[in-house]
């Protein structure tokens, strides 16, 4: 038994693992190309891509639409593979992303942060772009695709589903993220049997992609029998040569102790891991960063109230610089021991992959 395809649609991807979005410059062109030649999902993350252009400031929609298009055609330049957008509901820009990225010709839009309630309504007469909501409960799922079907005649072409486990910004509140209840397995189990009756209603699959947590080939082999369509991995790609991010923040993972992987508050109003170093300490003692936001790139945000910059903590974390910033990162980070290319961790996934199906997906 070997790894299987993903459909999503009438796209097909040759392995059944997307690379997750992760934002402000981690996953842009290079790492989303080089996991698109490899066979899985490549995938840009829009928030903040950005911030960097000389016109953020003055007018930061623009920017980032115009830092998207020029990254997913770099993408599309380097790999003829399936390549995808995370956009978040939660930004300000949402819809002029959300738009530009159909205007590519994206394969497929994946969006968390929110419930995506219009998104439908972007599409135009013989768009092919996919539209992949991501949701923590089959309550969600549920409600999204009742409104798509009652307003749009349209159903997901897919979901995924994120565990607590996830690195970055979680959907869940601090109590939920190590109860029993809200495992990840939980979840799948959930969102795959609110999805059904619509499957069967209006006879279309849709496919079940598992994520947050999920490090290697065993992990991948289980949560595909339990009945998910493929995995979503961040935490794995950053660990790349191919990676957007600076070789330090790449060391981060590299260097983390399980006792690094914390939860912090974030600005944004929801809880988030990242990996623990000086400033998210003086941070949790009251040290605040005076700021003035020329962004204001997330809804829930308020500047006034925020000890910190978010963007640009992630941002200057990006380019190595962690004494103004921090990395986020999955729970498992810690078990990451060296950077490797794209093409080795994907070989090694599907080993073992291989190796667990012939176990009895045994460790």
């Amino acid at each position: 038994m070997s790894l299987p395809e993903l459909k999503i649609g009438q796209i097909a991807s040759r392995l059944p693992i997307i690379q997750g979005g992760m934002g402000v410059g981690i996953s842009l062109s290079g790492l989303a190309s080089a996991v698109a030649n490899e066979g899985g999902i490549g995938v840009i993350a829009s928030i903040m891509i950005g911030i960097n252009e000389p016109n953020i400031a003055n007018n930061g929609s623009q920017a980032n639409v115009d830092a998207l298009k020029r990254e997913i055609r770099d993408a599309k330049r380097l790999s003829r593979g399936i390549l995808g957008v995370n956009i978040m509901v939660a930004s300000t820009n949402f819809g002029d992303t959300v738009r530009a990225a159909i205007d590519e010709n994206i394969d497929i839009i994946f969006v968390g942060a929110g419930l995506p309630l219009n998104l439908p309504g972007y599409l135009k007469k013989g768009d092919r772009t996919k539209l992949v909501p991501i949701v923590s409960s089959g309550r969600a799922a549920s409600i999204l695709c009742k409104k798509w079907l009652s307003k749009y005649q349209y159903l997901p072409d897919a979901f995924v589903v994120e565990g607590p486990m996830a690195g970055g910004h979680l959907g869940f509140k601090v109590e939920q993220l190590e109860h029993p209840d809200f495992t990840l397995e939980n979840l799948l189990e959930d969102v795959i049997k609110a999805v059904r009756p619509f499957e069967q209603s209006e006879k279309k699959q849709i496919p079940i992609i598992a994520a947050g947590g999920i490090f290697n080939g065993h992990d991948i082999y289980r949560f595909l029998g339990l009945g998910a369509a493929g995995v979503q991995m961040g935490t794995r790609f950053v660990a790349t040569h191919e990676c957007d991010a600076d070789i330090a923040f790449k060391e981060m993972y590299v260097n983390a102790q399980k006792e690094d992987l914390v939860i912090i508050n974030s600005p944004v109003g929801l809880p988030g891991r990242a990996i623990r170093n000086q400033f998210i300490d003086n941070i949790n003692n009251g040290e605040k960063k005076p700021l003035k936001c020329p962004y204001h790139c997330i809804k829930t945000c308020d500047p006034e109230k925020s000890p910190y910059c978010i963007a640009l903590a992630l941002e200057r974390a990006r380019r190595g610089k962690f004494k103004h910033g921090f990395a986020f990162a999955g729970q498992n980070a810690y078990r990451v021991k060296k950077i490797v290319p794209v093409k080795e961790l994907m070989n090694s996934l599907a080993a073992e992959f291989n190796l667990a199906a012939l176990q009895g997906g045994s460790h």
